[in-house]
């Protein structure tokens, strides 16, 4: 085979690996999102092995589209900068609210109302606040 008929075969070679890899991640993504057993865990497979399945499927697509005559189109890149960009944060915006709930929940006694977590002070652990000392907390906190 000369090389510009051996071109063509692996540029379509290369988008069925990426379609495939996408797939294959994309669905390990899924299954984590229902299977696993809590929030924290959870998010990693929408925003880790979901992210990065849809990545390849765009990649997959770029390369198709660019080899098969309809040009090279910025669409496929501004969704993937978007999805890359958005699905991190996001995670993030989530992780956070999980830890003002949780902290809320424990710090607190059961019957008395309270208000939301204080801002960060001068001894602060996390982005959002610092966490409570270990005798701060009540037992059904230790899980």
């Amino acid at each position: 085979m000369s090389p510009v008929t051996l071109l063509p075969t692996l540029l379509d070679a290369l988008t069925a690996f990426l379609i495939v890899l996408g797939g294959a991640f994309a669905l390990i993504g899924s299954w984590g999102l229902a299977r696993l057993p809590a929030l924290m865990t959870r998010l990693h497979g929408p925003t880790k092995a979901s992210t990065l399945g849809v990545g390849g499927i765009i990649l997959a697509s770029m390369l198709w589209f660019a080899h098969h005559g309809e040009g090279a189109s910025s669409h496929e890149l501004l969704i993937t900068l978007f999805l890359f960009l958005s699905a991190p944060i996001s995670a993030n915006m989530i992780a956070k609210a999980y830890i003002h709930r949780r902290f809320r929940r424990c710090s607190a006694p059961e019957d008395v109302e309270t208000e939301l977590p204080a801002p960060p002070g001068e001894r602060t652990d996390w982005a959002t606040f610092g966490a409570p000392e270990p005798s701060e907390t009540s037992e059904r906190c230790e899980t």
